[in-house]
């Protein structure tokens, strides 16, 4: 058996365990030769971007952060951007991936991603590509999976990142506000604004107003030693407004994703016009996908790397493994193509609530 095997999408703690998953049990059980297809899909489509995967090259990754296959969150086969005639224009070129894995002759493909991957990969399975999937995004936002690995770490770095603004916002008298990732999801602004003690947690499911917040903080002001911590996902947005967008993707077509930013002050300049106090905002930004996975996202990683090779040995193409009840399964590829959203109705949401934790609403 012959297998490729890509990252793509953004980067995230847990993808060099899982590579490493994947070529160690492959080799070592099964006796499976690896190619690694370098940046993401882009390495079907543009020639000399593939090369064989030895157990050498898994060799001290485990710890590591990022990829050693490298990524790409815009090479899209079926929207792929060429440039013509001084102008940027996009053309379906699934049919040349599909002709650069079989010219690799490749048995099957490994791809390791987020919804973006592995919903094309689902197309590329239609199409006769023999496909299996590996979840993973730090937004925590695919269906099918209870987790996806990166998730963990970047929490963490969350987590931390508002028990460092504690103390600076204690010594100052300051409302200080952190913009986290989450462009639909508000996953990480949650559990990491709960696991901080966040006084506000703002995300894209529930639209917030000013007077809620204004009154958290006059709440606190009240205090001694008053201060408020306000966690934001970069998809948050007011009641009645938009999304803040802080620049878009550029004007090639196929080539970026709109990149939002600009939720925070977007909060903070709302919140300026109510209240006297100094506000900051931080921007985490990537920090979050940066340095090596945590031991849980290390094990999860390592444990989608090798059940996903249960599922080559099976025969059960176009399908992802997924964590379900602490165990690991098999579900249809199809499932990536759902989005998870944070219920405004959930348990967390009502409890942190309980807590006195504002969501604006």
């Amino acid at each position: 058996m012959r297998l490729g095997v890509l990252t793509g999408g953004g980067d995230c703690p847990g993808l060099n365990p899982l590579i490493r998953g994947v070529v160690k049990r492959g080799v070592q059980d099964f006796g499976y030769e690896f190619v690694g297809i370098e940046n993401g899909y882009e390495g079907l489509i543009e020639p000399n971007m593939a090369r064989p995967l030895t157990l050498a090259d898994t060799r001290g990754i485990l710890p590591r952060g990022g990829t050693i296959l490298g990524t790409s969150n815009k090479a899209n086969p079926f929207q792929y951007a060429f440039k013509e005639g001084g102008h940027w224009v996009e053309r379906d070129v699934s049919d040349v991936a599909l002709r650069r894995y079989r010219e690799l002759g490749l048995d099957g493909l490994v791809a390791i991603g987020g919804d973006g991957t592995l919903s094309i990969a689902s197309r590329l399975s239609e199409q006769g590509m023999r496909i299996v999937g590996c979840p993973k995004t730090i937004d925590n936002d695919l269906q099918g999976t209870d987790q996806t690995f990166g998730y963990d770490t970047a929490r963490a770095i969350c987590t931390e990142a508002v028990d460092r603004l504690h103390t600076t916002a204690e010594s100052h008298h300051r409302v200080m506000v952190l913009e986290v990732m989450g462009r639909y999801a508000g996953f990480l602004a949650l559990e990491s604004g709960v696991a901080g003690g966040a006084d506000v947690i703002l995300i894209p499911e529930i639209p917030y107003r000013v007077e809620p917040i204004v009154a958290k903080i006059a709440r606190r002001a009240e205090r001694k030693r008053s201060f408020s911590i306000i966690v934001v996902s970069e998809g948050a947005y007011p009641l009645g407004g938009a999304v803040s967008v802080a620049q878009a993707a550029g004007d090639i077509p196929g080539r970026g994703v709109v990149r939002l930013g600009g939720a925070g002050k977007v909060a903070a300049d709302l919140l300026a016009q109510e209240i006297e106090a100094e506000i900051r905002v931080t921007v985490l930004g990537h920090l979050q996908r940066g340095g090596g996975p945590s031991a849980a996202d290390r094990l999860l990683a390592s444990r989608y790397g090798c059940k996903v090779l249960d599922l080559v040995k099976d025969g059960q193409w176009d399908h992802m493994v997924a964590l379900k009840c602490n165990d690991i399964v098999a579900v249809p590829l199809s499932e990536s193509r759902k989005d998870r959203r944070v219920d405004p109705r959930g348990e967390l949401v009502r409890f942190a609530k309980g807590l006195g934790v504002s969501f604006g609403d």
